[in-house]
């Protein structure tokens, strides 16, 4: 049996990469925890009356329903519940702050359901609060696709790649650690006029990566998670809370989880700065050919030697995924990462990227395989453009 350990928090199956405490403690309440469950645990759990007020997560916001005495109007026609909160009769009741949540997140995307033609991808707890709130706020059309469950399966996508104006994704498919998936192509909508993802982890999944490339609107569900516990919040203890706080809450976890990935040509001094940033900052540093070196099992040039440039650059891509996945360090790449364009989507995913800019008669070649005997103008010529 699960034990207790604060008044509030959050109840979900898996939860090791809930950011939801830090939220809360930046909402004023540092008595939040994280309480992972199994289904059957769930109901003694939740008699537990040292217990004030929970948010729900996956899988359960809609199976504490029939746990609850009374629910919030809003949540009875969404019919999914996110937060709950004692009653003075030591019963629950339920609320939905998710739909709050997604219009907050849609107006920072700048984003609306009204007169758009949705395609919604999944059906699960969080896909319920889309479809009444895009019902809600004035939608032409609703589609949902689904593996099951749903009127539609992904493979009937195709029939909507034309109507379809607004596209949100309410799966998990893209997020961490599984990030770089997407359930579709955005080049195949030719009508798209936003896009909207609920995963917050990574900052942008591939799905909004390619929204960015193609110069799509969109949101991703950093501001849906902090505004969602914002109204939470007021409900657990009953007072407002500034909605100003959602933009600064949710700036600061951006920048605190955001890398910082170097990249240049050869020799230009990423290391360098590298190491100043980390003292500045005391953040971690990873620099990738290191990590290529421990992976490989051998230094650089031997791996240069044995399978030449392309046996490295898929080591490279390799490690470029698996770091990429961190959150709040400092990237170091070497100066050719940007050969290769799969390297592209998992560096920006929770990236923020610098080119490191110098002279190319100041590069230093000392220790580097394609620098030693290279003409630097001419890989200057084509990677630049690739920076």
């Amino acid at each position: 049996m699960t034990e207790f350990k604060t008044p509030y928090g959050l109840i979900g199956r898996k939860l090791g990469h809930s950011i939801s405490p830090e939220i809360h403690a930046a909402l004023g309440n540092p008595h939040y925890s994280l309480y992972e469950l199994e289904p059957e645990e769930m109901p003694e759990f939740l008699a537990d009356t040292r217990l004030k007020a929970l948010n729900v997560t996956i899988p359960y916001k809609i199976a504490v329903i029939p746990l609850c005495a009374r629910l919030d109007p809003l949540a009875e026609i969404i019919g999914s519940v996110n937060t709950l909160v004692r009653q003075p009769d030591n019963t629950w009741k339920g609320y939905n702050t998710d739909a709050y949540g997604l219009r907050c997140m849609m107006r920072a995307g700048g984003l609306t359901f009204e007169g758009a033609h949705v395609l919604l991808l999944g059906n699960g707890g969080v896909s319920q609060t889309i479809q009444a709130v895009a019902k809600l706020d004035g939608c032409a059309s609703l589609t949902v696709l689904d593996l099951q469950g749903a009127e539609f399966t992904y493979n009937d996508m195709p029939k909507f790649y034309e109507r379809t104006t607004l596209l949100v994704n309410a799966t998990p498919v893209g997020m961490y650690p599984n990030a770089g998936k997407s359930l579709a192509d955005l080049r195949n909508f030719p009508n798209l006029r936003g896009v909207a993802d609920v995963i917050y982890n990574p900052a942008r999944t591939a799905l909004l990566l390619q929204a960015e490339e193609l110069g799509i609107p969109y949101a991703g569900g950093l501001t849906m998670l902090v505004a969602q516990a914002k109204q939470a919040a007021e409900y657990f203890f009953g007072n407002p809370v500034d909605d100003v706080k959602i933009a600064e809450i949710g700036a600061d976890m951006q920048r605190d989880a955001e890398n910082i990935v170097l990249i240049g040509m050869p020799g230009c001094g990423k290391s360098t700065i590298g190491n100043a940033l980390e003292k500045l900052t005391e953040r971690p540093q990873v620099d990738l050919d290191a990590e290529i070196v421990k992976k490989a099992g051998k230094p650089i040039p031997e791996i240069f030697a044995e399978g030449g440039e392309d046996a490295f650059r898929k080591i490279e891509s390799e490690v470029v995924r698996e770091q990429s996945a961190q959150r709040g360090v400092i990237l170091v790449t070497g100066g050719g990462v940007v050969t290769r364009a799969e390297n592209y989507a998992p560096l920006r995913s929770n990236g923020r990227i610098y080119q490191i800019c110098r002279p190319v008669e100041e590069l230093s070649r000392e220790g580097r395989p394609l620098s030693i005997g290279a003409d630097l103008n001419e890989m200057a010529a084509v990677r630049m453009p690739l920076y």
